[in-house]
């Protein structure tokens, strides 16, 4: 089977802005659909001036973000291995590689819809929402009516936080496959379809949200069933593209196979990306923790922070994710200097749109985070107030490492694309787990809150850092593989 020149014309690209861009930009947009996606249901939960509920959704967010992880673990090192095997011609290969990944997205979303179902309870207490463990925290020293009041939000926060993680265990399927094809299809250079099908799934998440959550009365309920919704309608796009287009990919179970290097392939670089999910989960549901301890509102406030955040880092990791096809196929190819002058664009990208988007963010963080949270004439509009108070302060901490962080991404999924699966799980760990989290500890103990809020942005610059170095030392490698001839073409 021919591969179609429209699909591999960007690898073949001889400008390197073009080149970048015809994948980059599609990739961008992508996840600023996501980011949009993720967003939406902070907005409009934000809507109901309840900051309990606000709570919930922050609170369950690292279980979202466990569910990415799973998709990514096949998407991503699906993507990686695919464009490998297209720079080297091996189109009967993708098609083997991209039937593995589908069926074993499937797979671990059933696995994510079994635990999030029947062991919901118990994920509530490992996420601190756990209504009994956090009313001893609660004296009576506070007052009868405040202390009844408080011991009925946390009896709603853990209702909340059940409801929510219920209904996304119900979407866990479509959630998964949905996130690991629109990296599977981005692998053949179809970038333009990866975004669309993430679009659809917004736009029906943005409909959807507003009449759930608000109309209906749903609260985040509502919001973890238009999540699942949303999903669906991008999962039946990209089964759509795989069943009427003219792809190379396969998802026939025939074409399923475990051997001959597909399980080791796709999962060498899979789980580095499953690994920075998983470790940027237990992160922060440790940080949660932490923050509940010191108060229940600042949980929610960090919530509203990385959310907005998510714009800065997302646009960013766009460009990264957008060129990892890019150094793959160059990479299979053999061809070092092109890899090398795609990631020095690449970054040059990233620095320039974080830098500009740390300004805006400084300039506007009060209307940026009255986006998500509003006060109303409720009792609880002081509890709302300090929570916005929170939100701010957080904002501001996390944007310092804004100009640098996509130096982070740019390195990462050029590991990925190289194969250099143990690089970019060194990365991956070293910003999430090895440098974030004795920083954070560390931090809580001698600072405390302060503490917390500064250890993001001191664990990306020093990851920074550890990218540059790494990047250095494995170039240095691959010129010494090269044959001397070729040797002086890498600057």
């Amino acid at each position: 089977m021919q591969i179609n020149q429209k699909k591999i014309s960007p690898f073949e690209m001889e400008s390197i802005p073009r080149a970048v861009m015809a994948l980059a930009l599609p990739s961008v947009l992508s996840m600023l659909v996501t980011v949009l996606y993720n967003m939406v249901d902070t907005i409009f939960v934000g809507q109901t001036h309840d900051p309990y509920q606000m709570n919930a959704v922050s609170i369950a967010a690292p279980v979202f973000t466990v569910l990415l992880a799973l998709g990514n673990l096949f998407g991503v090192g699906g993507c990686a291995f695919i464009s490998r095997c297209l720079g080297a011609r091996q189109n009967e290969r993708v098609k083997t590689i991209s039937s593995f990944s589908f069926w074993g997205t499937i797979a671990v979303g059933l696995l994510g819809t079994l635990l999030l179902t029947a062991g919901v309870n118990w994920i509530v207490q490992l996420l601190g929402a756990d209504a009994a463990a956090n009313l001893k925290t609660i004296t009576a020293e506070v007052g009868t009516e405040e202390y009844l009041r408080q011991s009925e939000n946390c009896r709603h926060l853990e209702q909340y936080t059940k409801d929510y993680l219920f209904y996304i265990g119900i979407g866990a399927i479509p959630i998964t496959l949905s996130g690991g094809m629109s990296h599977l299809v981005k692998g053949e250079g179809a970038a333009k379809i990866s975004m669309a099908g993430m679009m659809i799934g917004t736009v029906v998440n943005i409909i959807l949200d507003p009449i759930m959550i608000l109309t209906m009365g749903m609260g985040v309920k509502g919001a973890a069933i238009a999540t699942s919704l949303g999903n669906v309608a991008s999962m039946l796009f990209y089964l759509c593209y795989l069943r009427f287009s003219k792809t190379i990919l396969s998802v026939h179970p025939k074409r399923f196979r475990v051997r001959d290097g597909i399980f080791t392939g796709v999962f060498s670089i899979g789980i580095p990306m499953f690994c920075t999910n998983m470790l940027m989960s237990i992160s922060n549901m440790i940080l949660n923790r932490m923050l509940t301890s010191i108060d229940v509102l600042a949980t929610g406030g960090m919530g509203i922070a990385m959310k907005a955040y998510m714009l800065v880092v997302f646009i960013q990791l766009g460009i990264g994710i957008g060129i990892q096809p890019l150094v793959g196929f160059h990479y299979g190819a053999r061809n070092f200097q092109r890899m090398t002058k795609v990631m020095r664009f690449s970054m040059c990208c990233t620095l320039v749109l974080g830098t500009l988007l740390t300004v805006l963010y400084f300039i506007f963080t009060k209307p940026i985070i009255s986006i998500f949270m509003t006060a109303d004439a409720s009792a609880a509009a002081a509890d709302v107030l300090k929570q916005q108070n929170y939100a701010e302060q957080m904002l501001r901490a996390l944007m310092l490492s804004g100009p640098f962080i996509g130096i982070i991404f740019v390195n990462n999924n050029a590991f990925q694309g190289m194969g250099r699966g143990l690089a970019s799980l060194i990365l991956s760990v070293s910003r999430q787990g090895f440098v974030f989290l004795p920083i954070l500890l560390i931090a809580n103990a001698l600072v405390g809150l302060d503490g917390l809020i500064y250890a993001q942005p001191i664990a990306d610059i020093v990851s920074v850092i550890i990218a540059l170095i790494m990047m250095q030392f494995i170039k240095k490698q691959e010129l010494r593989m090269l044959k001397p001839g070729i040797r002086g073409q890498e600057a």
